[in-house]
């Protein structure tokens, strides 16, 4: 029996264009997928969107709480001891909050990256008694970390009230 239940779609976002210069494509498609988990967390209903929708316990809230922990850690040197706690946004925390706290770090991560123009060069954060990797590396792995979360918050999304779309 087919479902009557209208299902929000939202219209797809076409992949960024950028500049033709390496540090522009990958700034502009990490920007790119910052924005599509955003927009995936943002109007989510609670408590949906902390409840865990698959047996591994993951849930749309506690994916960008973790994507904020990422950021902070990778561009600006905050050290992580428990990543697996990283998934769970705070009980006290509104949506608003968790997006306004990772939108921030973004912000952040942007003001460090602005600085950076040698993609060979390493990240000019603090990490005692660890070396920076590289702007080049640093940004291919927060492109394959966001856009890998970012897939996950489609599926549970989905779950959650039919939301679909970037």
């Amino acid at each position: 029996m087919p479902s009557t239940t209208r299902h929000a779609r939202r219209r797809d976002t076409p992949p960024p264009r950028t500049g033709s210069e390496e540090i522009d494509v990958l700034r502009g498609f990490l920007d790119y997928l910052r924005t599509s988990i955003v927009a995936k967390v943002d109007g989510a209903p609670e408590p949906r969107v902390r409840t865990a929708a698959v047996a591994s316990g993951t849930n749309l809230l506690g994916l960008l709480e973790h994507l904020t922990f990422v950021e902070r850690s990778m561009f600006l040197g905050d050290t992580v001891t428990d990543w697996q706690a990283t998934f769970h946004a705070p009980a006290s925390a509104t949506v608003a909050d968790v997006v306004a706290r990772y939108r921030a770090a973004v912000e952040q991560a942007n003001e460090i990256l602005d600085s950076c123009t040698d993609l060979g060069a390493p990240l000019p954060r603090p990490r005692p008694g660890r070396r920076a990797p590289s702007v080049r590396w640093a940004l291919t792995h927060m492109i394959e970390e966001t856009g890998r979360h970012a897939g996950h918050a489609d599926i549970l999304r989905e779950l959650i009230d039919g939301a679909t779309g970037r």
